[in-house]
């Protein structure tokens, strides 16, 4: 027993020497329960110097003031940058001990001790606590990292929405002086247009006025010789020589060539069109739309790229038009050439058979069309007027009128007749790549690089719609045969296909990323066939959706056409070579 009663006293004079400090009132009472013969651990309270004791190095705040006389911009530089220096030091060096810090070796004497003393459950609960103060320090250091990681977040958030604020405030100060030069814009379009309107006005006029003065200068000529004539009879009876037989035979050609300009009126667009033939195409009684197309021949024709292959409306007869400034015309299934073609200066762009095919209608680069007698293969007229290459021509299903679309971002409806530009179609602001008459009617539609398709009346050169869909320059459009639908192609192998009666797109095809570059439908209007910048052939099914390929073509190709019957398709390429499917 007395060994019970000596052990804890001892046992709390070694902890009250460890810890260095006293232990009061209750130290004595503990040595008076011990001596009676029992002992308790009782709760004590251990206290440390309070941080408010710790004397910190005061930092004078001094006025470094330049007195006045001796200011020197480069030593208050300096001076400031000095400053700034030593608070950085300051602020490095400066460190603060930390809050309620135990020492490792007090912690590892009270660990050991209460293992001696069995204390078990005191001894989890003061590892816990440690456990927990360390896990609390490391806490409070990501709270501190995080709240000054947000603290710059938000900094950068507020920084940003005042950069948004000013951009805003800078991009309102533009929109004023956007629509000006909009309203400029439109007003120059308007001014331009009204000036191209004078100018073919005058340029009619100062026409009309030559003519006159040619007719003046005739009637001169032949009046001249009749007074000089009358008096002397024996001139009358003399005989002719044959430079006085020439000169005569030259004015009375020029008199009828001038009498036949003076008599040759404009031609009437028609009022009254004959229905359309291929609406009767629309019927089920069809045979099954043809796509098991093989290759079956090749015709080398040109030495340059093949630009347009047309069929003969009535014939089987083939022509191509090429880049080596020639057209040629071929005969079916053979592939002999039966004429050639010559009398551009550039390349050929496109050609057109008249609706009774004993024309054709070709578009250069030298920026002219030629009609040409394909009989003989004479060019039969030529119209100047556009001042950049041609891309397309059409004809007229009346014959009359031949429209022709330019690089010069115009259009233009010739008279065949009267042999003059009756009408020049403004509008686009970029290349027009395509024209065509809408069958049966006066209704042009043409396709432009500046994304559009437009909608005129051939009968006042005024557009009446325009389509807007694609991304891309549009190179080719084309009605079906019926008339009731519209399909284009642009530069990066976008096919649309539009609703002609309600003028809105109805189904897009992207067979990409190489340029389309025609597009064209078979006689029945079911079979879409699209030649593509990486020598493919794309047959569109129009009923199922499906796409067919042919493939053949070693490098771009240009062209694609099917024959009336729509068993043999025929392609163009950049090699110069046609070739035939069937």
């Amino acid at each position: 027993m007395a060994t019970q009663q000596g052990t804890p006293s001892s046992a709390l004079r070694v902890l009250e020497e460890a810890l260095g400090m006293g232990l009061s009132a209750a130290g004595d009472t503990a040595e008076a329960v011990a001596a009676e013969g029992a002992y308790y651990l009782e709760q004590v309270t251990i206290t440390e110097a309070s941080e408010d004791d710790y004397e910190y190095e005061e930092i004078p705040d001094d006025n470094y003031s330049i007195p006045e006389g001796e200011e020197d911009l480069a030593k208050a530089v300096q001076m400031v940058q000095e400053q700034a220096t030593d608070t950085q030091i300051l602020e490095q060096k400066t460190v603060f001990s930390p809050k309620h810090t135990v020492p490792e070796a007090i912690e590892d004497f009270l660990c050991n001790f209460l293992i001696k003393m069995g204390m078990t459950r005191t001894l989890d609960c003061f590892q816990s606590e440690c456990k927990a103060r360390e896990d609390l320090l490391k806490t409070q250091k990501e709270r501190d990292f995080h709240r000054m990681h947000h603290k710059r977040i938000v900094q950068e958030k507020n920084k940003l929405i005042n950069d948004l604020k000013r951009l805003k405030l800078h991009y309102a100060s533009y929109e004023p002086a956007i629509r000006v030069l909009h309203e400029k814009h439109h007003a120059l379009l308007k001014q331009k247009m009204l000036t191209s309107l004078e100018r073919d006005r005058a340029i009619g006029q100062i026409s009309g006025l030559q003519e006159t003065l040619k007719h003046m200068e005739i009637g001169h000529s032949y009046r001249a010789p009749e007074f000089r004539v009358v008096p002397t009879c024996k001139k009358e009876n003399a005989p002719e020589g044959p430079t006085q037989k020439r000169l005569r035979e030259a004015r009375e050609q020029s008199k009828c060539k001038a009498k036949a300009k003076v008599n040759t009126k404009d031609s009437e667009f028609p009022t009254h069109m004959q229905p359309n033939p291929n609406l009767d195409l629309g019927k089920e009684n069809l045979c099954p739309a043809k796509f098991d197309y093989k290759l079956n021949n090749i015709f080398r024709l040109h030495e340059l790229p093949v630009s347009c292959i047309i069929m003969h409306p009535h014939k089987d007869l083939l022509v191509s038009c090429g880049e080596d400034r020639v057209w040629k015309m071929v005969g079916l299934p053979k592939g002999n050439v039966l004429l050639t073609g010559l009398g551009h200066t550039d390349w050929l762009s496109n050609c057109c058979f008249h609706p009774s095919g004993n024309k054709l209608a070709t578009s250069s680069g030298d920026t002219t069309v030629k009609l040409w007698d394909v009989s003989k293969g004479n060019c039969i007229l030529t119209f100047e007027g556009h001042t950049h290459a041609v891309w397309s021509c059409t004809w007229h299903s009346c014959g009359d009128f031949v429209a022709s679309s330019s690089l010069d971002t115009t259009s233009k409806i010739w008279d065949v007749n009267s042999e003059r530009c009756r009408y020049t179609l403004y509008g686009h602001t970029d290349s027009v790549n395509s024209i065509e008459f809408f069958p049966y009617s006066n209704t042009l539609l043409t396709g432009s690089a500046d994304k559009s398709l437009s909608i005129w009346d051939a009968r006042t050169g005024k557009c009446e719609q325009s389509l807007y869909g694609h991304m891309h320059s549009i190179n080719d459009a084309t009605f079906t045969p019926r008339g009731h639908m519209i399909a284009s192609c642009d530069a990066c192998g976008v096919t649309k296909l539009w609703d002609f009666r309600k003028l809105l797109p109805m189904v897009s095809i992207d067979v990409g990323p190489s340029p389309g570059n025609e597009v064209t439908f078979d006689s029945s209007g079911r079979v879409l066939a699209q030649a593509s910048g990486n020598g493919v052939i794309h047959l569109l099914d129009l009923k199922s959706g499906q796409i067919h390929k042919l493939m053949g073509h070693e490098s771009e190709a240009h062209t694609v056409i099917f024959s009336r019957d729509g068993e043999t398709l025929f392609s163009g390429g950049s090699d110069g070579t046609i070739r035939t499917w069937s």
